[in-house]
């Protein structure tokens, strides 16, 4: 097959707000036409084997590709710094002083913790008939563990729950592109985390250990604002997304409360069903094949990990939710070197989170037909999710 260059094409992402919630219509139809498509200046790739095959080939990489302007100087220098925009070798010096604190044998002993940060979030949430899941679990959840984990003390949650949304608002997918405000977030954080560090503190938090490390100064604050970030926004996409699902689809929540120890599995599987982080960028670092068509070095290489995971080639029926899906190895953490550094946390948390809304509140179903969206295709998820709590909180 002859090998293609760039032709004209369009931005196949202008979804409007109504299709925001369901883009897998639209993956569908790129992955069958032209899987691999030239559009708004950046190549799109919709198909699995292509996105795998992108994601573990070091021929692409990000090579200072910070998608920050310049007149946005704090925020940039942040971004730059963080794990996801960096390369070797500075990405495996820097990946290897943090990924000791998320490694499954880390993460586990955090169960008793998290559990009883989830139990207090829905003792709260039952408070009240009607509720809003992701202000009121999905969203404040993952920034109390990420906090434990820092050494940040929790009643600053709140605080840093704002500021790393303002962070996000500033994501090249959003209409608008809130960058003054994440600005200014970045500065109020960087300041926050470089006082953290003055704190007297031991090791066994993840600033004392990166600061026993030698990590200091702008890598710190910059390390700790992106472990805030990419801890909670992707989690708690990942429990509202999944609490969706399973409330669309009875016989799964039948089957879920009346095996719980099925939780795990149905976590990969939501993981695939509907992917937290829609799409991840790279650069070609030199002329590079993919699909039939040729990517020239420099070229802006989108993966779209969302239409990865609903790829028949991969998963037969993508469409249907199935809790009992053969392995079959999905994108929803990345692959390759940028491999999500929180999957086992991430993990954890959906089901401590999921096992726990269906135990605590065996009524709850949804307040609202239509759901809103965040106006984002990137990080995906409800805006707001508007439940019913319907039953009295249960103590056991």
């Amino acid at each position: 097959m002859p090998v293609r260059r760039a032709g004209a094409g369009m931005n196949p992402f202008s979804v409007p707000a109504g299709q925001l919630a369901d883009p897998y219509p639209v993956y569908r139809r790129y992955r069958e036409a032209e899987p691999v498509h030239h559009g708004d200046g950046k190549w799109y790739v919709f198909g699995y084997d292509d996105v795998a095959a992108v994601l573990t080939d070091r021929r692409f990489g990000r090579y200072g590709a910070v998608p920050v302007p310049p007149e946005y100087p704090a925020l940039r220098e942040m971004v730059a710094n963080w794990l996801v925009f960096l390369d070797p070798p500075e990405h495996t010096a820097l990946r290897a002083h943090v990924a000791g604190h998320f490694t499954q044998a880390r993460v586990v002993p955090l169960r008793p913790r998290i559990e009883a940060l989830a139990d207090g979030l829905l003792a709260e949430l039952a408070a009240h008939p009607v509720a809003d899941l992701v202000a009121g679990f999905a969203a404040p959840l993952p920034i109390l563990v990420v906090a434990d984990l820092l050494g940040v003390p929790a009643t600053e949650h709140r605080w840093l729950r704002e500021r790393a949304v303002a962070l996000q608002e500033a994501n090249t997918s959003r209409v608008g592109g809130g960058h003054a405000a994440a600005d200014r977030a970045a500065r109020e954080l960087s300041a926050f985390f470089e006082a953290e560090a003055r704190r007297p503190r031991g090791d066994d938090d993840l600033i004392g250990h990166l600061l026993a490390a030698g990590v200091t100064g702008v890598p710190l604050a910059s390390t700790c604002v992106h472990l805030l970030t990419a801890g909670h926004e992707t989690t708690t996409n990942l429990l509202a997304k999944g609490v969706l699902a399973i409330l669309r689809h009875p016989d799964a929540r039948a089957e879920l409360s009346a095996v719980p120890e099925l939780m795990p599995q149905a976590v990969e599987e939501l993981l695939r069903y509907d992917t937290p982080v829609q799409m991840v960028r790279r650069t070609a670092g030199q002329d590079v094949e993919v699909g039939g068509r040729m990517i020239e070095a420099g070229g802006t290489v989108v993966l779209v990990l969302g239409s990865a995971n609903r790829d028949p080639a991969r998963f037969p029926d993508p469409d249907r939710l199935d809790l009992h899906r053969g392995p079959g190895r999905h994108a929803g953490f990345g692959l390759g070197i940028h491999y999500c550094l929180g999957a086992h946390l991430a993990r954890l948390e959906a089901e401590i989170g999921l096992a726990g809304l269906l135990r605590r509140l065996p009524g709850l179903s949804l307040a609202e037909h239509r759901v809103p969206y965040a106006d984002d295709l990137v990080f995906h998820g409800p805006s707001r999710l508007l439940v019913s709590t319907s039953s009295l909180l249960e103590t056991t």
